[in-house]
């Protein structure tokens, strides 16, 4: 396993799973967050964030922390892994306030410089609505792009910590 996708709401623990595959398997992390965002919460140009994208997904090996379905296409057939972090949306809301509380102060990693962390009431409504809106979306994408492509779906912690005990297992053996 040298590129993994790891995807799910704001909140659902994407970027925290993805820092920890990472540093098991040994593999450079992208937080596309950080690739996406310019100074000021402002938007690339699509071409341009696709060619970025395009170039990060040809790496040989990876991590990927991120949704953006306008790019799934060019990541999902280069991908070894799929992983769709999808706890309840309570947990992921409870999660995002709880988080911009404590980073007040200090930037998060999986943000580029520029962006602090932000929530408004869109940004709630889109995590409240990626259950309706958004996984259908990567599940469609999955479907059309990569329908072989091993998948795991972790609904909470329990199912997070048996998938890495499961991967470590996997490791020591090859």
């Amino acid at each position: 396993m040298r590129r993994i996708l790891v995807v799910g709401s704001s909140g659902a623990g994407k970027s925290t799973l993805a820092a920890a595959l990472a540093r098991r398997l040994d593999l450079p992390l992208i937080y596309l967050d950080r690739h996406y965002w310019r100074p000021g919460w402002t938007a690339p140009q699509p071409a341009d964030f696709r060619a970025e994208v395009a170039a990060l997904a040809a790496r040989p090996a990876w991590v990927m922390d991120g949704n953006y379905a306008s790019t799934l296409d060019l990541r999902l057939p280069r991908a070894d892994l799929l992983v769709l972090c999808d706890p309840p949306r309570w947990r992921c809301l409870t999660r995002v306030l709880r988080r911009r509380w404590a980073r007040r102060a200090a930037p998060r990693p999986d943000l580029p410089d520029g962006c602090p962390e932000r929530v408004d009431l869109d940004f709630l409504r889109y995590i409240w609505r990626y259950p309706r809106d958004s996984r259908p979306r990567v599940l469609a994408a999955v479907a059309e792009c990569a329908p072989a492509l091993p998948f795991h779906r972790l609904r909470g912690r329990h199912d997070v910590a048996r998938f890495l005990s499961d991967l470590s297992k996997q490791h020591r053996v090859t």
